[in-house]
């Protein structure tokens, strides 16, 4: 019996070992805000380089412009992102980093529910028409989505104090109105084939009073 819990204990202590020689990760972060977990193969040629996750024979190459920072799985932290107008970089790195947090609440929690609803009733309303006018609603509705004042949510914050920050402000309103654009070409896009098509099944039931075409 002594043997066998002898042997367990050496086992554990072995396993626990080669995992513990499992390669570190290092974190990459990207510029646009995505944040990517990846051993550092190479930092030369103005690249970092990395091993594809889902193709581990291929690599893949990220451009200096395109990093902020480096944190290696020693705890070293290598800055690529520096304050420079001539570059258009006028963020001081503390804010380009509040502004990339914005930028990620902004992608994980904001939804533009609205603007896809908006865009649809107006592609719908203008695909009923059935004339050649008919995708004016929907993409005038799509030019001016962006114009509204993003609301900010405080469950869609990851951390309170962020907030109190102009640069993660606007951050988070450039994600959310991009995001209001997507939805609204989804939308008015979805809603213009179903006006067409609901068009073709009721306008002979339209009213003759009302000119819904080009007259002759």
């Amino acid at each position: 019996m002594l043997k066998r819990v002898l042997y367990f204990v050496i086992a554990a202590l072995l396993s626990t070992n080669i995992f513990s020689q499992a390669p570190a990760q290092d974190t990459i972060f990207l510029m646009n805000g995505h944040v990517v977990a990846q051993k550092v193969i190479d930092t030369l040629l103005g690249a970092v380089t990395i091993l594809n996750p889902q193709k581990p024979l291929h690599k893949i190459n990220y451009e200096l412009e395109q990093l902020y920072m480096v944190k290696f799985s020693n705890g070293h932290k290598r800055f690529y992102y520096q304050q420079d107008s001539t570059i258009n970089n006028w963020f001081t790195r503390n804010e380009m980093w509040m502004f990339m947090k914005g930028e990620t609440d902004a992608r994980k929690g904001f939804k533009a529910k609205g603007s896809l609803i908006g865009a649809g009733v107006a592609g719908v309303i203008g695909g009923m028409t059935g004339t050649f006018w008919a995708p004016v609603l929907p993409y005038a509705y799509m030019a001016l989505v962006g114009i509204p004042k993003v609301k900010i949510r405080h469950e869609t914050i990851s951390n309170p104090i962020y907030i109190e920050s102009d640069a993660y402000i606007l951050g988070y309103e450039r994600v959310a109105r991009h995001k209001r654009r997507i939805q609204a070409v989804i939308g008015g896009t979805v809603g213009l084939a179903v006006g067409f098509s609901l068009y073709g099944l009721l306008h002979q039931y339209y009213p003759e009073t009302i000119n819904i075409g080009f007259s002759r």
